[in-house]
């Protein structure tokens, strides 16, 4: 546990306490950690710092050969992740296509994705009255695709990935689940390597990722044909991009700068100034993930807002580390519309891209809805030069605009978004009271049991993120950490826009869309509750105790959880003691 959190402690150097203005010693008290005015020392440490290494006390302490202890550090990078991700994808593919039913919002998504990977378009499945849904169950893939149309408020690409697992598995729960499934798995690995990544600790990435493997709302999304669990996993994929993208970028500064006399890497205001990072491949690939993420649900698009911002500003800190003098100026000049360009008009271009089914679908009233808009209620007006699919595309995009701006119909289950963090009021997915004997109820039960499916977060991972949230925002008031601003980023951008809109229907699983960024905030506030690097071994023992535990109540936590879960009959008085919260009824 030696090396586990010490890439806590990156920080720039201090200024000397006589150069601190007043301010600054004021705010000493908090723990503010002003930067330097100028860098010093090796550069390239503080651009490129190097990854944490196994404590060889460690080793030696297991048994370990040294030649094997080199090949296991060197294969932990992959093969910790891996493992990690194994285990999330045997707990999210087990009894998958468990409860055999259309369970919430799969009565829209599965449907729809069915059509429009058959269609091009969503269509309507009223046809077959309220028996929709049996009638799918009952006939799967024989059942005849409607051909009329279906208003629907989201873009396709959340629908077109749902219906790849239907294509392939077949018009059934298993089916239809499948896909989120599988990127509900991808993602703990992606959160495992940008953690690492982050950190420069493989023990702390795999355990962001490992967190939210047991994380009880990620869970529910993963095996349920939401678009959530998919905006969620191009979000998360997107920021991955960046973050390597910001280490390529720092690695290509850091060997344009002068060496010194003994090999290190000394700051140059001039190359720092004029520097140009070059082609940057994964800055174009992030753009593209957050065009998906929007073609999947609107709200991506405030992610792409905040990720555009938070690049810029990656790049402001690469160059004032090596040395600028005018590194906004600099930023701005050579990074900000490159930035713009590799992320906002390719996001477009993928959101275009991804309507292309609707597109080319017909436009004399069989193909998508308002397809023919243009040439029929749209006729005449100042645009008409522009394509009759751009003109009907933009109104309907501005229809579905007004639906989700007055959205206020009560939900038995909507909530506000205060109550997101604190976890105070799941949605129930699929409630079933069987038996005793019936679906999995004990014959002994005396009395009716509870099946539910819940979509709620692990409680104490959710209540560990309230500090954990508090603990990055201090991090990087303080310290300057970009990590902590990078974690605050992520959160501010998949949560704050929703109370922009409280007296809108809302739900507290869109909170799937960040999480994966408390997971990371938890995981930094673990590195931190381990002890910095120099520690006495009585605070690393403390440290590594504490948080030892916290972690093994949190996956005690999803185990006694489990059965809300997955849809798991229980006796009715084991569903009532899980009821922590009147709320959660």
């Amino acid at each position: 546990m030696t090396s586990t959190a010490s890439s806590m402690d990156l920080r720039q150097g201090q200024a000397p306490h006589d150069q601190r203005t007043s301010w600054q010693q004021r705010l000493r008290r908090f723990g503010y950690a002003p930067a330097a005015d100028a860098p010093s020392g090796d550069v390239r440490d503080r651009l490129v710092p190097p990854y944490a290494e196994p404590s060889p006390r460690l080793w030696r302490v297991l048994g370990v050969p040294p030649h094997l202890a080199e090949r296991l550090t060197r294969w932990s990078g992959w093969g910790g992740p891996l493992l990690v991700t194994l285990m999330a994808g045997v707990m999210r593919f087990w009894h998958l296509g468990s409860p055999r039913a259309v369970i919430f919002d799969e009565t829209y998504y599965a449907k729809d994705a069915w059509a429009i990977v058959h269609r091009g378009f969503e269509a309507s499945w009223d046809q077959y009255g309220k028996n929709a849904n049996e009638l799918v169950l009952q006939q799967g893939g024989r059942l005849a695709v409607p051909t009329d149309p279906a208003y629907v408020v989201h873009p396709p690409v959340g629908k077109y990935v749902i219906g790849l697992g239907e294509l392939i598995f077949g018009f059934d729960p298993f089916g239809w689940r499948f896909m989120t499934a599988l990127l509900g798995t991808l993602s703990v690995l992606l959160l495992c390597r940008i953690g690492r990544r982050m950190f420069r600790s493989t023990f702390l990435g795999c355990l962001a990722g490992a967190l939210m493997a047991v994380d009880g709302l990620h869970f529910v999304m993963s095996r349920t044909s939401l678009l959530d669990g998919v905006l969620m996993f191009f979000v998360v994929a997107a920021f991955g991009c960046l973050v390597v993208d910001r280490d390529r970028a720092r690695e290509r500064l850091a060997a344009a700068l002068p060496v010194t006399a003994d090999g290190g890497v000394r700051p140059d205001a001039r190359v720092a100034d004029g520097f140009r990072f070059g082609r940057r491949p994964w800055r174009w690939t992030a753009g593209v993930m957050l065009g998906l993420a929007v073609g999947t649900k609107w709200n991506g698009l405030y992610v792409l807002a905040a990720f555009c911002v938070m690049t810029v500003l990656w790049d402001v800190g690469t160059r004032k580390v090596a040395g600028a003098r005018h590194p906004y100026a600099a930023a701005l000049k050579y990074d900000t519309g490159l930035a713009f360009v590799a992320t906002v008009p390719v996001a477009v271009v993928v959101y275009l891209a991804s309507w292309t089914g609707w597109i080319l679908s017909p436009a004399n009233g069989r193909g998508g809805y308002y397809r023919n808009w243009a040439a029929t209620d749209g006729k005449g007006g100042s645009w008409t030069f522009l394509p009759d699919w751009l003109r009907s595309l933009w109104h309907y995009e501005h229809e579905v605009y007004k639906f989700h701006v007055h959205l206020d119909q009560p939900h038995t289950y909507q909530s506000n978004p205060w109550s997101w963090i604190v976890l105070g009021r799941p949605v129930s997915y699929f409630y079933e009271s069987p038996s005793p004997g019936a679906d999995g109820c004990p014959a002994d039960a005396g009395q009716k049991c509870a099946r539910e499916v819940l979509a709620i977060g692990t409680p104490l991972l959710w209540w560990a993120a309230c500090f954990a949230i508090l603990y990055v925002l201090w991090r990087w008031a303080f310290r300057r950490d970009w990590r902590a601003g990078a974690i605050a980023c992520g959160i501010a951008a998949g949560y704050l826009p929703w109370f922009l809109y409280q007296e809108r229907t809302i739900f507290l699983f869109y909170a799937v869309v960040f999480l994966p960024f408390l997971c990371l905030a938890v995981a930094m506030l673990i590195g931190a509750i381990i002890g910095p690097p120099g520690s006495t071994d009585t605070r690393r023992l403390i440290g590594a105790s504490t948080a030892g535990v916290l972690v093994l109540l949190i996956a005690w936590n999803f185990i006694y959880f489990w059965p809300l879960f997955t849809g798991q009959a229980i006796p009715i008085d084991s569903w009532r003691s899980r009821m922590w919260l009147d709320t959660w009824v």
